[in-house]
């Protein structure tokens, strides 16, 4: 059978923009011209011999364009398309969200010449030798929406309505072009119901990830009436019908679903749940990334997932807002996996009372957890934070949850393991952001006082330690739970305001200013427990009792020893006001032993940079 060119393929799509049922329509075969890729889609011009029309591959498309089922001056039958107005341009675009491949490419450009009404019109393909006929006209008739509702039924419940009277779109589809559309999307994902304050006032706002049926996501938010009036409609795997909604382009810093665009929900917008679909959760799926593969996400805007076993998990600990002064519950876990590292994951609000508390509930089970979407900082050298939408599975039914169970059951538990932030590997693979990236001598920060002023500012320094003071204050009481500052209690034990109890102990931590010296300068460094600890060889109690046993000269002796010894350093630097007078505060925030070898690799690498300037 020849496979054909439809007659005014192009004017029988510009006729339907956004037709109800395929089926109403005569079968439309173009021709595929200019086709080329644009992201993860593929652009092209829809061609029937007589007229062009720009186009655009749905992304679940690319694959049978990658696998060459279609081509470059290929044969396509469109099954499923919207036609799309872009006002500004004054232009239409083909949006094809389901087509076949009829035929490979042909030997060139189809055009059209018509003899009579009657004369097919035959081109070759270059793999195949039937002929390329083209079909005289065939007579249709369109139907409007309402026709069609007014055929089928008109006693539907609002949900079927709407997907009955405006035609059901895909999120690919979508730009902030169009006017009225309607999506039947899945919510996947659903975040808290938060408060902000601006100069504007203050407001509410929380947002949900939505996937339709092809695959695509899409974050829409609400603020304020919207956010109130849609948050308990939301229910996290329910299917809805969404329209009156607006788009614009998504901010790449706060987007967390690969789309290009973003949705807001107004007080106007329409939503219907879809009563006909069965609801379920959706499964959440991970990335995992390694505790010790963590360091080049520091202070970075990618979201990480982790997974790994629950060493300890704090009290709740409230904590106050600087930008309102609120009080949120925090708690904090501490987790490690086969890398034999450990790294401290806060979580906040909701998942800090309700998960947090099962945490440590199950603490001495020493469970499994998955987490999804955590925020890398620089806390301890590093941390996790969770944001509203993180998502937590305690004991996940996953093969590296399993693989992990295993490896701690046999010899995890029994392994010394080491905090990520403290014991930072300076090599390029897992450190290079923390010790290689940004270096800097200590004449480039304390000649420029204005660093940092709008946020703090990272560096690397390779330094020595050329002085530590014997009569500052070295360390502070901590409590043993949470690590916050204790103080005498009444009649006996030590206070925590954090953990809101009384021990009768606590511990001494680390909290010191030390110099350190390059060849260009020198500068005081803050320094806390964690990185004091790796310098000295001792934790604050240990030198504690060493200086009341030994006498001050033990002590200082101790100090000494870390002296003159060169380390690499990851620093923070922010401005400080004291007694009226501006100051730089650097803060050490991770600390590893020099490796000559990966130094001298570095110093070969600004070598030959000198050079090329030369």
């Amino acid at each position: 059978m020849a496979k054909t060119v439809s007659p005014d393929a192009i004017s029988t799509i510009l006729a339907n923009p956004s037709p109800d049922s395929s089926s109403d329509l005569p079968e439309i075969i173009v021709q595929v011209v200019d086709l080329k890729p644009t992201g993860n889609r593929y652009m092209f011009s829809a061609n029937d011999g007589k007229m062009k029309i720009k186009g655009i591959l749905q992304s679940s498309l690319s694959s049978e364009v990658i696998s060459g089922s279609i081509q470059n001056l290929g044969l396509i039958r469109i099954i499923d398309y919207t036609l799309n107005d872009i006002p500004t341009k004054n232009e239409k675009y083909l949006i094809v969200t389901k087509c076949e491949s009829v035929s490979p490419a042909l030997e060139a450009e189809y055009k059209a010449e018509v003899k009579s009404e009657d004369t097919d019109i035959v081109l070759k393909p270059r793999q195949e030798e039937t002929g390329i006929v083209l079909k005289p006209k065939q007579e249709y008739q369109t139907k409007s929406a309402a026709q069609i509702v007014h055929e089928q039924s008109g006693n539907m419940a609002p949900s079927a309505r709407m997907a009955m009277t405006r035609r059901i779109q895909p999120l690919v589809s979508l730009n902030p072009y169009q006017g009225n559309w309607t999506i039947k999307v899945r919510v996947t994902s659903k975040g808290n119901m938060r408060t902000y304050k601006n100069a504007r006032g203050e407001g509410c706002v929380f947002n949900v990830e939505l996937t339709d049926e092809d695959g695509t996501q899409i974050q829409a938010t609400m603020f304020n009436e919207a956010a109130k009036k849609f948050f308990d409609k939301f229910e996290l795997g329910k299917v809805y019908y969404i329209s009156k909604g607006t788009l614009r382009v998504a901010n790449k810093q706060f987007k967390t679903v690969q789309n290009d665009y973003e949705m807001t929900l107004n007080e106007n917008s329409q939503v219907e749940e879809a009563s006909n679909e069965a609801a379920f959760i959706p499964e959440t799926k991970f990335n995992f990334v390694p505790i010790d593969e963590l360091g080049p996400y520091v202070n970075g805007r990618e979201l990480v997932d982790v997974i790994g076993v629950v060493q300890s998990v704090s009290p709740t600990m409230s904590i106050r807002r600087k930008s309102n002064n609120e009080t949120v519950p925090k708690r904090d876990i501490t987790i490690a996996d086969e890398t034999k590292k450990t790294v401290v994951v806060s979580l906040w609000n909701d998942l800090a009372t309700h998960v947090g508390q099962e945490l440590l509930d199950m603490a001495d089970k020493s469970p499994v957890v998955a987490i999804k979407s955590l925020k890398v900082g620089d806390f301890q050298g590093v941390s996790l934070s969770a944001l509203s939408k993180s998502n937590i599975v305690v004991n996940p039914d996953l093969p590296e949850a399993k693989k992990l169970r295993s490896w701690y059951d046999s010899e995890g538990k029994e392994t010394s393991l080491a905090s990520i932030g403290s014991g930072m590997s300076p090599s390029t693979k897992s450190g290079a952001r923390s010790m290689y990236t940004d270096r800097v001598s200590l004449l480039h920060i304390t000649s420029n006082l204005s660093l940092g002023e709008e946020k703090p500012v990272f560096f690397s320094l390779k330094a020595y330690i050329s002085f530590i003071k014997p009569d500052q204050t070295m360390w502070y009481r901590a409590c043993k739970t949470c690590n916050k500052k204790v103080t005498e209690a009444f009649g006996s034990g030590y206070w925590c305001e954090g953990c809101q109890k009384n021990d009768a102990e606590c511990s001494l931590r680390y909290i010191m200013a030390l110099k350190v010296s390059d060849a260009s300068g020198e500068a005081w460094l803050s320094m806390f427990n964690e990185q004091a600890e790796k310098i000295l060889g001792c934790s604050a109690d240990e030198l504690d009792k060493l200086k009341s046993e030994e006498g001050e000269i033990a002590y200082q002796m101790k100090l000494k020893e870390a002296t003159w010894v060169p380390h690499l350093f990851r620093v923070s630097v922010a401005p400080q006001e004291y007694n009226n007078e501006k100051r730089q505060r650097i803060t050490v925030r991770a600390i590893a032993p020099v490796d000559y070898a990966a130094e001298s690799k570095y110093l070969l690498e600004e070598m030959s940079k000198m050079n090329i300037a030369m």
